[in-house]
């Protein structure tokens, strides 16, 4: 049985199914992710999903580089963007965190590098029974949150961290006899 809350839309299942908990090593998807985990404080995961064509087409297909070097332009056609969430701290914070991020690649050599060593390297699998035994955030995320807080980052509270960290595999928190727990590590 899947993931309760992977429900029944065919945008949500086909997410859970093939990307959710997967361990993602590529820098650019991680970038996307950490960006669409932000943009998605404060409202439902399938919004940003139903987005996020939207958000690749706006955000340069979440190319760090290119993101990095927008201006007060480009921010205020961001904010005329209907396809994506129109707030200007999210824009402005994606921005932030692009320049960031390649500060990151400057001094770790990859994000990937920097990201997965708040897990050893290695995915953290919980054994959650119930969507009660999945928590909202872990000592991981909390160490992740600061440093990402540190280095300049903005919109990575702990719980964030934590859904990113769900989201791309550096935490399996596949419920019990979910499927999709059992696919092969990359």
């Amino acid at each position: 049985m899947r993931c309760t809350w992977a429900g029944t839309d065919p945008l949500y299942v086909k997410y859970h199914d093939e990307e959710w908990g997967v361990p993602l090593h590529d820098d650019r998807r991680l970038f996307e992710m950490l960006i669409l985990e932000g943009a998605q404080a404060g409202l439902s995961w399938i919004t940003i999903l139903r987005k996020r064509p939207a958000y690749r087409k706006a955000f340069d297909n979440f190319d760090p580089r290119k993101v990095a070097r927008y201006d007060a332009k480009k921010t205020r056609a961001l904010l005329t963007d209907a396809g994506i969430v129109r707030n200007r701290l999210k824009i402005d914070s994606t921005i932030t965190n692009a320049r960031a991020f390649l500060d990151v690649q400057k001094q770790f050599g990859s994000f990937d590098a920097y990201i997965w060593q708040f897990t050893g390297g290695r995915p953290i699998v919980n054994r959650p029974k119930t969507m009660k035994d999945v928590p909202a955030t872990s000592p991981e995320s909390d160490a992740m949150s600061r440093d990402l807080k540190k280095r300049g980052f903005r919109f990575v509270g702990s719980t964030i961290c934590y859904a990113f960290m769900q989201a791309t595999g550096l935490v399996n928190d596949h419920l019990a006899g979910c499927p999709a727990r059992r696919r092969p590590k990359r």
